[in-house]
């Protein structure tokens, strides 16, 4: 008996979800020396290339259902030059879903200062990576390919200690790829708090 002609896409679909974050990855090793690059040479270019590593509470609409879903954030902030830099993000929203519906994300990006005042830093990013879907009820479970524009304020509260608030629109062409329901992407978007800190400079 053949492999079902649905699920040869969703496996085709899972893969081509695995090599682009894999690819994520090389370039996020590439963008990290670069900013090792960076820091050795700040007397040079200027840099302040600071790893900042914190923590969110992130609440997104799912763009499936009605209800907001829930969960923490685990996040990383690269500087590679004072107004570019590197950010990646591993969220596991899967509090308050309908219906055990869960929501997990694993990306990475670029982010460029806009502007500064005083504490108060305000940053625009772009990240790329991995969705992880359960859907509510036995509907079933994907992963896709998500671009995510966005962008987050931080306030400096002490030399080693930042808040963040964060808000990002996911873009997911290739969802939901439920059978007999339209497929027109999904477009979950939500917000996220926090605080960040400097593990080294």
């Amino acid at each position: 008996m053949g492999i079902p002609e649905k699920a040869i896409q969703i496996l085709g679909e899972s893969r081509t979800v695995i090599h682009s974050i894999q690819k994520l990855v090389l370039v996020s090793v590439l963008l990290t020396a670069t900013a090792a690059f960076a820091q050795l040479n700040r007397s040079v270019i200027g840099g302040d290339g600071a790893f900042w590593a914190g923590g969110e509470f992130s609440s997104f609409t799912t763009d499936y259902g009605a209800a907001n879903i829930n969960g923490p954030t685990a996040i990383f902030d690269l500087n590679v030059t004072p107004k570019i830099g590197v950010v990646g993000e591993a969220s596991w929203k899967h509090w308050h879903g309908n219906l055990g519906q869960t929501h997990s994300d694993y990306l990475i990006g670029g982010k460029y200062r806009a502007y500064r005042f005083r504490r108060f830093d305000f940053d625009a990013k772009f990240l790329l990576g991995g969705v992880w879907i359960k859907f509510p009820g036995d509907i079933g479970s994907g992963s896709y390919f998500a671009m995510a524009p966005g962008g987050f304020v931080t306030y400096r509260l002490t030399d080693r200690f930042k808040l963040r608030a964060d808000y990002e629109y996911q873009i997911l062409p290739a969802a939901p790829n439920i059978p007999g329901q339209p497929n027109n992407g999904l477009t979950p978007s939500g917000f996220s708090v926090g605080v960040e800190y400097m593990v080294f400079r």
